[in-house]
């Protein structure tokens, strides 16, 4: 397999999908179409979301085509050259994508070598399930499944704070629950402005800040760029 997983798509100050389109140029170095999920798009159009996307892409010399254009989406997905699925609401993207069959076809795609690059949302749905996204439940999907291509989950943008004098629970205590419920599964809180490349069976943190471990029964901590991450495999 072969991943590109981020976890947001612009930094505070920046332009859309500014940090992070070098990295995406040399993921898909060779490649020079890709075709693009954009269903997580809510308060604006699938067409809107592809020019987008195409603006920065233009960078890289590379050719976004939509899934919303085809009456076959999962045919466009399985003569992929690679695939992209954009961040946005992680329920409206899962709903859509399961109506059309397009996890699974995803992952057949992901396992034969198609490369595959994805943030937020898009991140989120190549986790066993969405269970870990910190969006509102907007829509109902047919189920929390996603494509299941990393066995651990995600949880994007994550956060160490409380908004002042706000008292509800952090992200840590939210992931605790999951766990608490989720035992066997790994959860890793993936800080804006980092990514996750999965390559030739190695898994590696990329960004200069560190990514949080979640697991029942062991103390929440920290790994940075260059550890060892086989465990999550």
């Amino acid at each position: 397999m072969n991943l590109l997983l981020i976890s947001n798509s612009t930094n505070a100050g920046e332009e859309y999908l500014k940090y992070p389109i070098g990295h995406i140029g040399a993921f898909l170095k060779g490649i020079d179409e890709i075709v693009f999920v954009p269903y997580a798009a809510v308060t604006f159009s699938y067409a809107a979301y592809e020019a987008k996307v195409q603006a920065r892409f233009n960078e890289i010399g590379i050719k976004v085509r939509s899934v919303h254009r085809s009456k076959n989406p999962a045919r466009m997905i399985r003569e992929a050259k690679a695939i992209c699925v954009g961040g946005g609401n992680t329920f409206a993207l899962t709903k859509k994508m399961q109506e059309q069959g397009l996890m699974s076809a995803i992952l057949r795609k992901i396992k034969a070598g198609t490369p595959y690059v994805g943030w937020s949302a898009g991140s989120n749905v190549c986790c066993p399930t969405i269970c870990t996204t910190n969006d509102m439940p907007i829509v109902e999907p047919q189920s929390f499944k996603a494509i299941g291509a990393v066995k651990f989950q995600i949880n994007p943008h994550y956060l160490d704070a409380n908004p002042e004098g706000h008292a509800g629970e952090t992200r840590e205590q939210r992931i605790e629950e999951y766990i608490e419920a989720n035992p066997r599964r790994y959860v890793v809180g993936l800080r804006e402005g980092c990514m996750l490349h999965y390559t030739e069976g190695t898994l590696s943190l990329i960004g200069s800040r560190p990514m949080r471990i979640f697991k029942k029964g062991i103390t929440p901590y920290e790994v940075m760029a260059g550890d060892d991450l086989s465990f999550l495999l």
